[in-house]
Parts: structure tokens; C-alpha cells; sequence
């Protein structure tokens, strides 16, 4: 079983920056391919950003791509994603996923996720 545990969020102004970090407990963690989704109050959970079990391959929704940068270390059971230029848009709960998985394609959609995060909440002001 692997638990996630998020940190870094906090209150930020537009065009600043902020790095989520998430750290995983439990075994085999080069296996397990990695993601954050974000959910703002009144909307659905959304895909942001993921990276293979490898590290070799990253995806990142569109309103992000270019600004987000997402990152894992397998020595030390953690995944980043450094956000710059933030927006207000991106105010949310920002969540870390993790899913068992050496699939190189892209999963992103939280019903390919088992494991969890609590969330950690980014707010950017305007």
C-alpha cells in the first residue's frame, strides 16, 4: 500500500511561482507511474500533470504546459511540480496520485489512480 503525503502549497501572487512536492511511503515506488490533478471548489477533479514510472515520459494538461514542470527522484520516493507564471485560474487543491504501472502512454484521468494524496491548497491572488 502506498501512501502520499503533499507539500508547499500556499497563498501566492499572480506570475509567482510555488513547488509541490509528495512523498511516498511504501515499497516499489520506480513501478508506480505519478500524477497531480487539482480540483477547485464547484468543479471536477482535472488532470494537471503525470510522469512514467521512469521518468522518461511527461504529460501535462494544456492551460499548464509551458509553466508546469513536473519531476520524480526514485531514490527518494518523491515527485515535484514547480509551477511558475501562475495564474488565479490555478487556485485549487492541488492532489499527488499514484498508480502501479510501467504503461509508458498517458493516464489522465483520476479513474487510473488508486493512491491518493490529501491535497494541498494553492491559492494565487490577483
Amino acid at each position: 500500500q502506498v501512501q502520499l503525503v503533499e507539500s508547499g502549497g500556499g497563498l501566492v501572487q499572480a506570475g509567482g511561482s510555488l513547488r509541490l512536492s509528495c512523498v511516498a511511503s511504501g515499497r516499489a515506488f520506480s513501478s508506480y507511474a505519478m500524477a497531480w490533478f487539482r480540483q477547485a471548489p464547484g468543479k471536477e477533479r482535472e488532470f494537471v500533470a503525470s510522469i512514467i514510472w521512469n521518468g522518461d515520459r511527461t504529460s501535462y494538461a494544456d492551460s499548464v504546459k509551458g509553466r508546469f514542470t513536473i519531476s520524480r527522484d526514485n531514490a527518494k520516493n518523491t515527485v515535484a511540480l514547480l509551477m511558475t507564471s501562475l495564474k488565479p485560474e490555478d487556485t485549487a487543491a492541488y492532489y499527488c496520485a499514484a498508480q502501479q504501472s510501467l504503461y509508458t502512454g498517458l493516464l489522465g484521468t483520476p479513474d487510473k489512480y488508486r493512491h491518493w494524496g490529501q491535497g494541498t491548497q494553492v491559492t494565487v491572488s490577483s
